[in-house]
């Protein structure tokens, strides 16, 4: 099987998530990024200290800073881009709508998957700029049977195993980001 797929992970704090993916997709290259230099300093050790767990896929950190310019190296050059808990800063919604839109390859298949609270109205603002930049969304509120289960499980009162659980800042809605499919015209003849 030829790997093909080239994943970026947004805002990575220490790079689980695509650490995770390095190690069990058969991906052919993973990009951990985060803005902070610190940050990917950490994440740059634990690729280095998990490398022997990636097999043929090639792992590299960077910092990468929705607001400025993008390398055009990158752009449209990604099949998969990830992030989880990225929506709730208000000022960056564009910034990150724009960042995903200009680093998605081309492609029917290409896709962002967020994982993010609603957070007050904070990622409904950013829907509204995901459609602004001209992409398709679908939110998804019951994507995992267990992750559902639990999450119904800590909302109901009587439930002790998770006190003060408040869904707005702690359960994770699956967001799929594509490019806007094309409209097809259906043409009749006389």
């Amino acid at each position: 099987m030829k790997r093909s797929k080239r994943v970026l992970e947004l805002g990575s704090g220490y790079g689980l998530a695509g650490l995770a993916i390095a190690a069990s997709t058969d991906a052919f290259e993973v990009v951990i990024s985060d803005g902070n230099p610190q940050v990917i300093d950490y994440v740059q050790r634990n690729i280095n200290i998990n490398a022997s767990t990636f097999g043929d896929t090639k792992v590299k950190s960077m910092i990468l800073h929705w607001i400025e310019e993008l390398d055009s190296e990158m752009l449209y050059n990604f099949d998969i881009i990830i992030a989880s808990d990225c929506t709730f800063f208000k000022e960056f919604h564009e910034c990150l709508a724009k960042t995903v839109k200009s680093l998605l390859k081309n492609s029917e298949k290409s896709e962002a998957i967020f994982l993010s609270p609603k957070r007050g109205d904070s990622l409904d603002k950013f829907l509204v700029k995901i459609k602004d930049m001209g992409l398709d969304y679908d939110l998804i509120e019951d994507y995992d049977s267990k992750v559902w289960n639990l999450h119904q499980k800590f909302r109901n009162e009587n439930d002790t195993s998770w006190p003060n659980y408040d869904e707005d800042h702690c359960y994770p809605f699956l967001l799929r980001i594509t490019l806007k499919k094309p409209k097809t015209t259906s043409t009749t003849m006389p």
